[in-house]
């Protein structure tokens, strides 16, 4: 077993699963409750509401994606899908764009879980790239003759 399936499951694993939970919640919150949110000028509420849940569903098929070509090796693209599922937490820190917000704690605290999430994601999928591009001493050629 190489060394990404080795020591780099059992993180992903880990990770994928605290992003999925943290942005499942604040998503769904985000649906239930759009109307607590600063709404977007001139987007209906219904479609503002239609739109996150897509946007759960679809980032969420990247990180499945993801998950599943890291799993058989496919490396590079895996790598790539889960940089694409990052950004369902990233996304979540726009609701500081848009204005002020008024809900609860636990909510709002939602809004940091997500961006933590995504930032594990990126801490793993830089080890995992550094891994792949590692060069070692026996793969070198000298430039001395």
């Amino acid at each position: 077993m190489d060394v990404l399936q080795e020591k780099g499951l059992t993180p992903l694993r880990a990770i994928l699963g605290f992003s999925l939970l943290t942005t499942t919640l604040h998503y769904a919150h985000n649906v239930v409750r759009a109307a607590d949110y600063p709404p977007v000028p001139g987007v209906p509420l219904l479609v503002t509401q239609v739109v996150v849940a897509f946007g759960w569903v679809l980032f969420t098929v990247f990180g499945w994606l993801g998950y599943r070509a890291y799993r058989q090796e496919r490396y590079p693209r895996a790598l790539a899908f889960l940089l694409v599922y990052s950004l369902s937490g990233v996304a979540s820190a726009g609701h500081f764009l848009v204005g002020e917000l008024h809900i609860p704690a636990f909510w709002f605290a939602t809004i940091f879980t997500d961006s933590a999430a995504a930032l594990a994601l990126w801490v793993f999928v830089t080890w995992a790239w550094s891994v792949l591009n590692r060069v070692t001493a026996r793969d070198q050629v000298s430039t001395q003759h």
